[in-house]
């Protein structure tokens, strides 16, 4: 059986060539006001017919000598180059500035929001963005591009969502973006690009069915506090009150035995350390994975990380270059992601 080789398409690569040397020569910044500069103009398909009407109009007029046809004709013509300007001033003068979006996951769906500013005291209708190329940024083959529409009022302001969809983790600059326009007649289409500057973070995507978590293991005991209840004559695992410590962990047989005793921390009151003994301690470790590919370690590690922020287990996080102190709460779990993300 002969094996089959994709062959490149010259026309294409030509093209993408063409783009990313153009899409580098734009500057990084995540607000633009829109100028003659920086927006582009072309004709449409209908646009393109409605050439080819306006030319056979004309043949035909000089022909057979119709000033009607002439009229008619002309009359065309002129509202088309009004259309023209009208369409290249809806975007010219427009003011776009973006609101940086937080992390998302790899594989779902990233919206972030532009906003819009006119100062000028006419409408802009028609103005749809979004990104320039959805397979650059993320998407497959069969990916087409999604315009967020809107109206912006006169000397106001209008707010569109684009999305699109990050498939690598790590930190990334968001995609390339177009705004365009072909208001009023649809016979011209305008349009500018835009590089925004800012950068967003991609989670790794959580694996679909991971296994359990694994076993936790024995907490590290302190030396010095050991040390400090031996002395006493306390088993290990039980200290002196702290304020805050729930009052279910008291020892009320030694509270007798204080009640004299008065203190700003409580007294002479003892408390069972949970956090000493009788506590095994969750280390999310990619030694545990039983994975040899990188990504599917890090998408395992993701799945944990969330499973056990949904119990309220407090955990750590063991990498080969980090390991993050075992800890629970949402600032811990956005923590152990970038770290997974970084990695």
């Amino acid at each position: 059986m002969a094996a089959t080789f994709a062959v490149p398409n010259p026309l294409a690569q030509t093209r993408n060539r063409l783009r990313s040397w153009f899409e580098n020569r734009l500057p990084l910044t995540d607000s633009v006001t829109l100028t003659q500069r920086t927006v582009y103009i072309l004709p449409t398909r209908p646009g393109v017919m409605l050439a080819v009407t306006l030319l056979t109009l004309l043949v035909a007029s000089i022909n057979y000598q119709l000033n009607l046809g002439y009229l008619l004709t002309f009359l065309l013509a002129g509202c088309a180059l009004v259309g023209m300007h009208v369409c290249h001033g809806t975007l010219r003068g427009l003011t776009m500035h973006l609101i940086a979006p937080p992390a998302h996951f790899a594989g779902t769906s990233a919206a972030f929001d532009v906003h819009l500013t006119n100062k000028r005291r006419s409408i802009r209708y028609g103005v749809g963005l979004g990104v320039l190329d959805p397979l650059a940024a993320g998407g497959n083959k069969s990916s087409a591009r999604h315009w967020a529409w809107t109206d912006v009022p006169a000397q106001g302001s209008s707010t569109v969502q684009v999305a699109f969809t990050p498939t690598r983790r790590g930190l990334h600059r968001l995609p390339t973006l177009t705004a365009e326009t072909r208001f009023p007649l649809g016979t011209f289409r305008v349009w500018t690009v835009w590089r925004p500057a800012a950068q967003m973070l991609v989670y790794p995507a959580p694996e679909l069915h991971p296994p359990p978590l694994p076993s936790g293991e024995p907490r590290a005991r302190n030396p010095a506090t050991s040390l400090h209840l031996r002395s006493s004559g306390e088993p290990d695992g039980i200290r002196g009150y702290r304020r805050g410590d729930p009052m279910k962990l008291v020892v009320w047989k030694k509270a007798a035995r204080a009640a004299g005793q008065e203190s700003s921390e409580g007294g002479g009151l003892i408390v069972r350390d949970a956090q000493q003994v009788g506590q095994p301690v969750l280390w999310l470790d990619v030694a545990q994975t039983g994975s040899r590919d990188t990504e599917h370690r890090i998408s395992r590690l993701c799945a944990w990380v969330l499973q056990a922020e949904r119990l309220g287990l407090a955990y750590g996080l063991r990498l080969p270059a980090r390991q993050i102190a075992p800890a629970s709460g949402e600032a811990h779990k956005r923590q152990c992601l970038e770290a997974l993300a970084l990695c």
